[in-house]
């Protein structure tokens, strides 16, 4: 299967000599175009998020999930927003603009009284600063309106200690780096929580789902690498300036994932799922999502032995809370207006369990069951969109077992861990929504598993499945001497190139088989409506059996041509009959799902006789429903110093009984 080169390419220098205004760049462009004859149905298109701005973002067609008056059918959460500060660490919105050691803030000041309310309105309320974007309107979109959020202010609060004494007893640091008369041991929600309650009553947390405590100052996740291993060659290199207020500890500290950052970055608080984030945090709707009793699905790609990243891009629960213009380099602005700032949708695993999508959404598949019943044929919508009565938005196929041979994790870093995953799920990806900011169109086939228990080095209940499995070769970043260092192969974005695309020359995969498991996917063909909706046609069958149903094929004799062989190319059109006879019968799945059996999946091979003449196909692969016919086109070229004529030879073969084929020949005159 063709697969296309991939540039290496560079992403930032050091991110802290770049301003909002600075970190727009022109979107990626595709090395295949559709719109003719020799070129692909369905390319592949991916765009790297450093290269995303605010231009790309496409709203949902057909509704507006921000508009405030739009309530939620389920239930709203109630957040009680509590803003605090320290003596050593103002609310970095409150400076001037640009001002500060990170370089921002991005806007105006904002006066102190006012930024538990700016905050509010930043995560609540449409406005120019959030670009009408808030987490009420992910959380609506993302729900299908079942869900939505509203945030009330409180303060602002002095905390008792400063920043640090907070920050430095955090993750992997555990007090190091505590400058010589504090004590860096301070618990930050018991601490802000008292303020809170003591100006706003002791059962005032009664009152709300959710404490969201904002802080002043940074995420450590936003700045620990931009502000350590970015912008400084060596640990040494880091200057006072970026140290800590005693002459006698080094202007570096551990950070989570690195033994290094620089002092004034890893002094920082972590965002934590507690509900406290730091005004770069964009991964708030993230951190509302545990509250519903969802683990995350993120490895750490810092660290050797290197292992492979889960849902990546394309998940919420995974760096896909980091999706938003500028990509992950672009996390330590504030307001949190560029990475971040959109995170991915919600994979179909977390969606069913959460129960933030309808049954009659999904389709109910078994593995075992395939076996007796035979191919399912099944239209998947794009699962951002709004679906209409009879959509479905993915497919669910449950395995009573994992038959995957053993991998060692720590020695083959593509390695999935335990063979403990218990179905596939099959969805449609458009970037559309919150999805917009996701690298491509496409299917995303994963394999999940229900326990969310470390089985891979993390707990990888989503496993996308890579269409691309090789390593994706670009650069992270440069070190300051101009060194590059490259994206590991545990790096998230390893897998913005993973969808799987219909037809062929796409520069990715139309088809997967599970050889182990038994299964054979296929991604049939593509197709938008009025709005530009996304629709694939998709199928999955059994290895094992075929149902009962009655196989069998015809390509008709009645083949067109139009277009000019020479020139941009010929096309011969095929009629392809499904000549079977559906049966019911077999092993029930865990639905009736009946009305998608009603096909089978042809592969379709041509060639040609003539000398200087050429073929291609758009799509190697097409289904139709029994007793009903379906066109299958073959691309035809001829050189100046060709024959005359060619002939071109289709073959179709039945994927369900590669006993049934049929052939037909089209002839081409120059």
């Amino acid at each position: 299967m063709f697969r296309h080169r991939k540039l290496l390419t560079a992403v930032a220098a050091a991110a802290a000599a770049v301003m909002l205004g600075g970190l727009a760049a022109g979107p990626a462009q595709a090395d295949t175009t559709g719109g003719g004859p020799f070129s692909a149905i369905d390319p592949q298109n991916w765009q790297d998020q450093d290269d995303m701005t605010w231009d790309d973002y496409q709203p949902v067609p057909g509704i507006d999930w921000g508009d405030p008056s739009r309530q939620p059918t389920q239930r709203k959460l109630k957040i009680a927003l509590v803003a605090v500060d320290y003596a050593d660490q103002p609310f970095v919105i409150t400076q001037r603009r640009g001002s500060d050691a990170f370089r921002n803030p991005q806007i105006n000041p904002v006066a102190r009284e006012d930024v538990p309310q700016f905050y509010a309105d930043f995560w609540g309320t449409p406005n120019e600063i959030n670009r009408g974007h808030t987490v009420n309107k992910y959380w609506m979109e993302q729900t299908g309106g079942r869900v939505g959020v509203e945030f009330a202010p409180f303060g602002p609060y002095r905390m008792p200690r400063n920043q640090f004494e907070y920050g430095l007893n955090d993750i992997g640091q555990n007090q190091s780096g505590c400058p010589s008369g504090f004590t860096c041991n301070g618990r930050f929600e018991t601490d802000a929580d008292a303020l809170w309650r003591a100006d706003a009553g002791q059962d005032i947390r009664s009152q709300f789902d959710l404490v969201l405590r904002i802080y002043a100052g940074y995420d450590e996740t936003s700045v620990w690498q931009e502000f350590g291993e970015m912008m400084f060659q060596n640990k040494e290199d880091v200057p006072d300036a970026w140290g800590p207020p005693d002459p006698n500890l080094p202007n570096w500290v551990v950070s989570r994932y690195v033994p290094w950052t620089s002092w004034k970055a890893g002094s920082q608080q972590w965002g934590s799922s507690s509900m406290r984030q730091g005004e770069s945090s964009g991964t708030i709707t993230h951190e509302i999502a545990h509250t519903f009793g969802i683990a995350d699905n993120n490895n750490n790609p810092y660290v050797t032995p290197y292992r492979r990243v889960g849902s990546g891009p394309w998940d919420q629960m995974d760096r896909g809370s980091f999706n938003g213009p500028g990509g992950p380099h672009a996390r330590w602005v504030v307001p949190a207006a560029q990475g971040a700032a959109m995170p991915a949708g919600q994979t179909l695993r977390s969606k069913l369990k959460l129960g933030h999508i309808d049954e009659d959404q999904v389709v109910r598949l078994s593995r075992e069951a395939l076996a007796t019943t035979g191919v399912a044929v099944i239209d998947v919508k794009a699962r951002t969109a709004v679906p209409g009565a009879k959509d479905v938005q993915g497919v669910r196929i449950s395995m009573n077992r994992d038959n995957t041979p053993a991998c060692d994790m720590n020695a083959d870093p593509l390695c999935a861990g335990q063979s403990v995953y218990d179905h596939y799920t099959l969805e449609t990806i458009q970037r559309i929504g919150s999805d917009s900011f996701t690298p491509d169109n496409g299917v995303l086939i994963a394999k999940n598993k229900t326990a969310e228990s470390n089985t891979c080095g993390y707990t990888c209940f989503t496993w996308v499945v890579d269409a691309n499995p090789q390593d994706i070769n670009m650069v992270d970043y440069y070190k300051p001497d101009g060194t590059p260092v490259k994206r590991t192969v545990a790096d998230y974005r390893q897998l913005n190139d993973a969808l799987f695309k219909a037809g062929t020359n796409s520069g990715s995969e139309y088809e997967y088989v599970d050889t182990a498991n038994r299964l054979h996917f296929y991604v049939i063909n593509k197709k938008t409506d009025a709005d530009g909706v996304l629709t694939y046609t998709l199928a999955v069958r059994s290895l094992d059996g075929a149902g009962n149903s009655v196989r069998g094929v015809t390509v008709g004799k009645n083949s067109t041509v139009a277009g000019n062989p020479t020139k941009r190319g010929a096309t011969c059109t095929f009629e392809v009959t499904n000549t079977g006879t559906y049966v019911a019968g077999g092993q029930a799945h865990p639905e009736n799902v009946g009305a998608y059996l009603q096909s089978d999946v042809y592969r379709l091979s041509a060639q040609i006789i003539g000398k200087g003449w050429r073929v291609d196909m758009p799509s190697e692969v097409v289904t139709a429903k029994f007793g009903k016919t379906v066109k299958a086109k073959v691309w035809v070229g001829a050189t100046d110093a060709a024959v005359s004529a060619g002939v071109v030879k289709l073959t179709a073969t039945s994927e369900s009984d590669p006993t049934k084929k049929s052939t037909a020949n089209c002839r081409v005159e120059k």
